[in-house]
């Protein structure tokens, strides 16, 4: 039965599913841990809502939204622009 399952074209799978179970983990345990709008304990429950501004703008702006705000939206620029940029004739 496992010898069904466990065969080399089936790795690729395994691996794209393993990718995607492990962002939407990364992405639950960022909300649960450090999302201003989520409380965990009763005692923060019993807060109510919060205005605080500068911990939401602070989870917000996270590394990878501050590292890729210059960047061009492009994976690979340097192939793109040498592809598609004007000739030098």
């Amino acid at each position: 039965m496992a010898n069904r399952w466990v065969r080399p074209e089936v790795y690729p799978l395994f691996a794209a599913v393993g990718v995607a179970v492990g962002i939407c983990g990364l992405s639950l345990v960022r909300n649960i841990c450090i999302n201003p709008e989520v409380r965990v304990s009763k005692q923060n429950r019993a807060a109510g809502v919060l205005e605080n501004f500068a911990e939401g703008e602070k989870y917000y702006e996270h590394f990878v939204r501050k590292f890729s705000r210059n960047r061009s939206p492009e994976i690979m620029p340097n192939i793109n622009s040498f592809f598609a940029g004007p000739s030098g004739n």
